[in-house]
């Protein structure tokens, strides 16, 4: 058979057959950081996590260089890295999973962003990037009033709509649009948010139409605090991924709370189940839909992430030893392969994303042990599975579930 060597995942796809093992992935958002001076350690380090560490024991180990050397992924590329498909290649905007996350029904040809509610100082300065994280409640009202008063004069509908906190996602419907916009986010306090641009030329009258939109909101909230204007980031035109299922004969499911985690699932294909509310409630949907009906299960963790963009190095440890403890209920499961990693690194020193190489374990009978015996960056940099790009997990997965064919005569 013709092979595109190019890029591995098209032979994982070519040798995927629908028999083999059961694959689980818990993915700790964030998970990797680097030595924090007052605690002499990373927070995994520094963390209480004995189970993790005895699975380790257990495991091959390495770390996972999500998207590419020196290359700070999103929270997108970083789970379509984990889950086999390229971010390289497979691109997408955060609007796209933001509005697929809250179930928005997308549309092909759709253009949508991902939106921070801010709040703007009296000299036009972004002086809180999610206006205090408001609640979902505010935020909702908020929204209604937008739709009420904001309206767009062209061949199509705009849709506002919620997603929780200071989180919207703005989507466009209508014939000749284009998703080639830039960011107005600046991404930075004491900064003006930027202006509406298009990166193409088939983009351009999309972002003339977005400044519209945008320049009404600002209106609109003038009188709202603290929040009184909104950002927008991510902006793409949605068309459909091809599905685990068609890639790699996988039936998927999603336990998550967070929307853009559902949404990225939701675009390779996963049963997306309905949102546990909680850490304790997400392991245990795990338990409860463990079975015959998915061969491939995720489970997202997301404030080991979110602390460490707050820089609450304490808070992130705090979680790290939550997971830990529940930790139990999945290695009941004795689940044929078990991955234990990060969609990408949040060290609390830093406070945002950064391009540090994330640790991973992969745990099945077919293994190697090595002789990892804590779950950190720095023991795990010394596994057997090495260094490698994140794409790769899931054909080492796939393997170790017995669901790959053997490769040529």
């Amino acid at each position: 058979m013709s092979i595109d060597v190019t890029d591995i995942s098209t032979v994982w796809e070519q040798l995927a057959w629908e028999r083999g093992g059961k694959i689980v992935y818990i993915v700790i958002d964030g998970v990797g950081g680097i030595p924090d001076a007052e605690h002499h350690g990373t927070e995994l380090q520094v963390a209480q996590t004995p189970n993790l560490d005895q699975m380790a024991q257990q495991s091959s180990c390495g770390l996972l260089e999500i998207v590419g050397p020196g290359i700070t992924p999103g929270s997108g590329p970083g789970h379509l890295a984990l889950f086999g498909y390229d971010p390289l290649r497979y691109n997408v905007g955060r609007g796209i999973l933001s509005a697929l996350g809250i179930e928005f029904d997308l549309q092909p040809g759709d253009v949508a962003a991902r939106v921070n509610f801010a709040t703007l100082d009296d000299q036009g300065r972004v002086s809180d990037r999610r206006a205090g994280r408001i609640d979902t409640e505010l935020n909702q009202k908020l929204c209604d009033k937008i739709n009420q008063k904001v309206h767009l004069d062209f061949p199509g509908e705009y849709f506002f709509k919620t997603v929780s906190q200071h989180r919207a996602v703005f989507v466009l419907r209508g014939t000749e649009l284009g998703g080639q916009l830039a960011d107005t986010d600046p991404q930075s306090t004491g900064m003006a948010p930027h202006p509406v641009k298009s990166l193409d030329q088939a983009s351009q009258a999309t972002a003339e139409l977005v400044d519209v939109f945008a320049q009404q909101v600002n209106q609109v909230l003038a009188d709202e605090k603290p929040a009184n204007t909104i950002l927008m980031r991510g902006f793409d035109q949605y068309q459909p991924f091809a599905s685990l299922q068609e890639r790699f004969k996988l039936s998927g499911v999603c336990i998550a709370d967070y929307p853009m985690y559902r949404g990225v699932s939701r675009l390779v294909g996963m049963k997306v189940l309905p949102r546990p509310g909680g850490m304790k409630p997400r392991f245990q949907a795990l338990v409860d839909c463990y079975g015959d009906d998915y061969d491939f299960y995720f489970l997202h963790v997301k404030h080991s992430d979110s602390l460490g963009e707050d820089e609450d190095f304490s808070g992130k440890v705090a979680v790290l030893e939550a997971v830990d403890q529940l930790m139990p209920l999945v290695t009941a499961l004795q689940p044929d392969v078990l991955v234990v990693t990060a969609d990408h690194s949040t060290p609390a020193v830093l406070g945002k994303h950064s391009w540090h190489p994330v640790p991973v374990m992969i745990q099945a009978k077919t293994v190697r042990v090595d002789s990892v015996s804590t779950f950190d960056e720095y023991a795990c940099g010394s596994g057997s599975l090495g260094l490698r790009p994140g794409v790769q997990l899931i054909g080492l997965a796939l393997a170790h579930a017995q669901r790959l064919k053997k490769f040529g005569a």
